[in-house]
């Protein structure tokens, strides 16, 4: 069962499953009016629960006869968690402890959570799974606190996504990546605020592949919290503008001498430990940036969105 099913990558990973032949439920309650599942509907083993993953009756039903549990209703992001800080909490942090507390100790979970609870590293040094957690926003920890929660449980695995790019039939374009890429083709330019602030990147079709790699690998990987992100990605933002600029030739950015980003994480990530397991991503930054080109002049001027 996925909660959240619906969204950016649960609707690339709900696909996936179905064609690695697990059964999957989809438990959503599609406040975006999303229909980026229409075409899984026609498969057998694909069911769906609209309801609100905060109903704790409606999920102690739903969980009975599931396996593995993968919890990706969440408000993502700083500023949708700061937009309705009472439904951050709660989607983001009380219903994944109630979830936890509903699941048979025999029940696999599977976390998607954030690195930006690293919030600011020291200058040059890798965030490891070892790294304190230091969240700036209340994204940042409401994330954090449902992890603990998690990581309490035997039978469960964590992954610290980060900042995730690429196109979906969910599509989201406030994803950093996404959003530049955006403006590169529409605006041809843009202003950088704190343009040296770092952070990591992973593609949503490789978040998908670290879910079926978990899987396959639980008895091996439970119990463990996983950094996921490119190696080579480790980027500030100037430095993702000019791999843009690789792309769409004629755009061209500024840096603001004055402002600042309301988004002040900035880190370095070291992925090492999900790379012993075996596991190696698909998709580096360029061929995603590639792939959104395509898609956004497919959709023109339609700004997508979790808002």
């Amino acid at each position: 069962m996925i909660t959240g099913g619906a969204g950016y990558l649960g609707s690339i990973l709900t696909r996936q499953l179905l064609d690695q032949g697990f059964k999957v439920t989809v438990l959503d309650n599609f406040m975006y009016r999303q229909d980026s599942l229409l075409e899984a509907c026609a498969h057998p083993d694909f069911a769906v629960v609209r309801g609100d993953c905060r109903d704790a009756p409606l999920m102690r039903s739903s969980l009975k006869g599931v396996d593995v549990v993968i919890p990706m209703a969440a408000l993502v992001g700083a500023p949708a968690c700061d937009r309705d800080r009472s439904a951050a909490v709660r989607i983001n942090r009380d219903a994944v402890r109630m979830i936890c507390r509903e699941m048979s100790p025999a029940q696999w979970l599977l976390f998607p959570t954030t690195n930006s609870g690293y919030g600011v590293g020291e200058n040059g040094k890798f965030c490891t799974e070892a790294s304190p957690l230091r969240p700036i926003s209340l994204y940042g920890v409401t994330k954090a606190e449902a992890e603990a929660a998690v990581m309490e449980r035997r039978n469960s695995i964590s992954f610290r996504l980060a900042t995730v790019f690429g196109v979906s039939p969910r599509m989201r374009m406030d994803l950093l990546v996404n959003d530049f890429v955006w403006r590169a083709l529409t605006d041809r330019y843009l202003v950088l605020f704190e343009g040296h602030f770092k952070r990591n990147y992973i593609h949503v079709r490789d978040v998908a592949k670290v879910f079926l790699h978990g899987l396959n690998r639980f008895y091996f990987m439970r119990g463990q919290v996983y950094n996921v992100g490119l190696e080579d990605a480790n980027l500030s933002k100037r430095e993702l503008c000019e791999r843009i600029r690789a792309v769409i030739s004629d755009f061209v950015f500024f840096e603001s001498p004055i402002g600042e980003d309301a988004d002040k994480r900035n880190y370095i990530v070291s992925n090492a430990k999900i790379l012993k397991t075996g596991f190696r991503p698909d998709w580096d930054l360029d061929r995603g940036i590639r792939e959104l080109v395509k898609a956004h002049l497919m959709l023109g001027n339609v700004r997508h969105a979790n808002a």
